[in-house]
C-alpha cells in the first residue's frame, strides 16, 4: 500500500513537472521558431543597377561551339531599354524588351506596409535585385552568353479591361525568316500568368533550341518584414521546389550550388519569403529540368526544357506559367501540385489547416479575423469541453479537500506510510483523480503551436485589423496590453487551481504566468488573442465547476 501511495504521490509530482516542462518547451520551439530553419537572414546587398548579364543565361544541353554569336543589334543591355507596362486588378507589372523579362511586380490588393497606401512590390531591380526571366538558348537561341535577344510591342503601356477578361501583351522577335512570339496573358481576377512561346521557322533551315524559365534574385533581406519591428520573427526566405511525387522540398540560397537534378512535366520551382511566392511551373506537354545556381550574389532556380527541333516552313508553341504573388492557397493549388504547400505550418501543419479552415469559414461570415480568432477559441473549448470538465471537476475536488490533506500532514508528520494509506483512502472517498487535471493543458501544446504557425504563415491575417489599438493581428502588440492582460488571466486561473504541496513546485507555477508574458510581448496579436480569450473561457468554467463541486461536497458533509 505504501508503495502505491508513494508511487501515486509521485507521479502528481512528475505530471505537474511535466506540465511546466511542456510550456516552457513550447515557449522555447516558438522562440527556435524566429532562427534555425526560418532565421540566418542573408546579408543585405546595395541598390543595383537594372541590369542582365551573361551569367543569366543558364547553361544548356549544347556544346559551347554551339552558341552561335548574334549580329550587332539582336542583343542589348537592359540599361537602355524601354520598359512595357501592364496594369491589370491585381498587378502593375513592368516588362524589359531586352530578353522579355518582368523585371517589376507590384500587388494592388498588399499594401507595402500597414500604414502605407504604396502596393507591395514583389519583383523589382532598383534597391534590390528580383525578377521573373525567360528565354530561347541552345544551338540557334536568341539569348546567348553575348547578351539577350530584342523584343518589340505594337504598345509600351496596356491596361486590363475587366469586362473582357483577359489581357495579351505580344513580345516579336525576328531575324532571318525566323519569328518568335513571346506572349504574357493575364487574367482579370488571377494571379497566374501564363507565358507561351511561339517559334515561327519561315526560313531555309531547320530551328534547334531550348526554352528556360528562371527567377533571379539578390541576397537582400525579406521586405514582407519591414513593418513588423526590430524583433520581428523571421520566416522562410529562400527556394523551393515540388514534383507530383515530392511535392514540396525546400531549398536554401546557401545550397542552390547543390543544384537539383530533377526531370519532370508537372513540377515547379519557386523563391518563397514570408507571405509571397513567386514560381515557374512548365506546361505538361515536355518534360522540364530543373536548375538551381549561384552566381556572385545572385541566386537562380529555374528550368530548362528538352532540346526542340522546328522544321523549316513549321511552327511550334511552348507554354509556362508564372505565379507571383500572396500565398493564398487556393490560387496556388490550381497552379501546380504542391506549391500550395509554400504555406509552410511546419510539422504540425494538419492541425494548422483545420484551424485555418475553421477560421476562414468563421472570417467569411463576421468580417473581422480579430471577431473571428475569438469564436475559434469557443469552438476549440466546446469541442474540448468533456475533457476539460472531467478536469476542472477533479481539480475542484482536489481544491476542496486540499484542508483535509494539510490536516493528514499535520497529524502524521514524518510518518509517511500513515498518511499515504489515509490519502489514498481520503481520494477514493472523494473520488478524486488528481492526474486528471493535466491532460487538459498537455492536448492544448499542439493546438497552440499550430495556431502559431497558421497565424505567421497566412498571408490572410496581414495587416488584418481587430479593434482600437490592435491594427495588425500578424504583429506584436505595439503597446504590450494583450501580452500583460494574458499573464493576469494566466495568473489568475492559477489561483483558481489547487496549489502544489511542494514549495518549490509552487514557486515555479507561480513564476510560470510571468515567462509566458515576457516571450508573448513580441509574438502575433492574434495568437496572444486566442491565448488570452482561452484563459477567460477557461477561468468562467473552473469557477463555475469549483462552486459546484463545493456545494456538492458541503451537501454530502451535511
Amino acid at each position: 500500500m505504501l508503495f502505491i501511495a508513494n508511487g501515486f504521490e509521485f507521479m502528481q509530482k512528475i505530471l505537474r513537472i511535466l506540465i511546466i516542462v511542456a510550456m516552457l518547451i513550447t515557449a522555447y520551439l516558438l522562440i527556435l521558431a524566429w532562427r534555425d530553419d526560418y532565421a540566418g537572414k542573408p546579408a543585405t546587398t546595395q541598390p543595383v543597377a537594372a541590369q542582365t548579364t551573361h551569367s543569366d543565361v543558364p547553361t544548356t544541353q549544347a556544346t559551347g561551339d554551339d552558341i552561335p554569336s548574334l549580329s550587332a543589334g539582336s542583343v542589348a543591355d537592359t540599361t537602355s531599354a524601354n520598359l512595357i507596362s501592364v496594369s491589370t486588378d491585381r498587378y502593375e507589372i513592368k516588362i524589359n524588351p531586352v530578353g522579355g523579362d518582368i523585371v517589376y511586380a507590384a500587388l494592388k490588393q498588399y499594401n507595402a506596409t500597414k500604414d502605407s497606401a504604396e502596393p507591395f512590390v514583389l519583383l523589382e531591380t532598383d534597391s534590390r535585385t528580383y525578377v521573373a526571366q525567360s528565354g530561347l538558348i541552345g544551338r540557334d537561341g536568341i539569348d546567348t552568353a553575348d547578351g539577350r535577344a530584342v523584343y518589340h510591342s505594337p504598345r509600351s503601356s496596356y491596361v486590363l479591361n475587366p469586362s473582357a477578361g483577359s489581357l495579351q501583351v505580344p513580345l516579336t522577335y525576328q531575324k532571318d525568316g525566323l519569328t518568335i512570339t513571346k506572349t504574357y496573358t493575364f487574367n482579370a481576377g488571377h494571379y497566374p500568368i501564363n507565358l507561351s512561346y511561339n517559334i515561327n521557322n519561315n526560313s531555309d533551315q531547320p530551328w534547334q533550341g531550348q526554352m528556360y524559365a528562371q527567377l533571379k534574385r539578390d541576397s537582400s533581406e525579406d521586405p514582407g518584414l519591414d513593418d513588423k519591428g526590430m524583433l520581428s520573427m523571421a520566416t522562410y526566405l529562400g527556394g523551393a521546389w515540388g514534383v507530383p511525387s515530392d511535392p514540396y522540398n525546400k531549398l536554401k540560397f546557401s545550397n542552390f550550388d547543390d543544384n537539383i537534378n530533377i526531370s519532370s512535366k508537372d513540377g515547379w520551382v519557386a523563391i518563397v519569403q514570408h507571405y509571397f511566392v513567386s514560381a515557374w511551373t512548365p506546361s505538361n506537354s515536355f518534360d522540364a529540368d530543373f536548375f538551381a545556381r549561384t552566381t556572385g550574389n545572385d541566386f537562380y532556380i529555374g528550368y530548362n526544357s528538352p532540346v526542340i527541333n522546328v522544321a523549316s516552313g513549321k511552327q511550334m508553341t511552348l507554354n509556362s506559367t508564372l505565379y507571383a504573388g500572396p500565398k493564398v492557397q487556393s490560387e496556388m493549388a490550381s497552379v501546380a501540385e504542391g506549391l500550395n504547400q509554400t504555406v509552410d505550418y511546419g510539422l504540425l501543419w494538419p492541425i494548422s489547416k483545420v484551424l485555418f479552415a475553421i477560421l476562414d469559414n468563421i472570417n467569411k461570415v463576421i468580417g473581422n479575423w480579430g471577431w473571428s480568432i475569438i469564436v475559434l477559441t469557443l469552438i476549440i473549448k466546446i469541442a474540448l469541453f468533456w475533457l476539460s470538465n472531467k478536469s476542472y471537476v477533479s481539480m475542484a475536488k482536489m481544491r476542496a479537500i486540499a484542508p483535509k490533506l494539510q490536516a493528514l500532514k499535520d497529524k502524521h508528520g514524518d510518518d509517511r506510510m500513515a498518511m499515504s494509506q489515509e490519502m489514498m483512502q481520503l481520494y477514493r472517498d472523494e473520488k478524486v483523480n488528481p492526474m486528471a487535471g493535466c491532460l487538459p493543458i498537455l492536448i492544448q501544446m499542439p493546438i497552440f503551436l499550430g495556431l502559431y504557425w497558421m497565424l505567421v504563415e497566412s498571408v490572410e491575417l496581414r495587416h488584418a485589423p481587430w479593434i482600437g489599438w490592435i491594427t495588425d493581428l500578424s504583429a506584436m502588440d505595439p503597446w504590450f496590453i494583450l501580452p500583460i492582460f494574458m499573464g493576469v488571466t494566466m495568473f489568475v486561473q492559477q489561483m483558481l487551481n489547487p496549489q502544489p504541496t511542494d514549495p518549490m513546485q509552487a514557486k515555479m507555477m507561480k513564476i510560470l504566468p510571468v515567462v509566458f508574458t515576457v516571450f508573448m510581448l513580441w509574438f502575433p496579436a492574434g495568437l496572444v488573442l486566442y491565448w488570452t480569450v482561452n484563459n477567460l473561457f477557461s477561468m468562467i468554467h473552473q469557477h463555475l465547476v469549483n462552486k459546484r463541486v463545493e456545494r456538492q461536497m458541503q451537501a454530502r458533509q451535511a
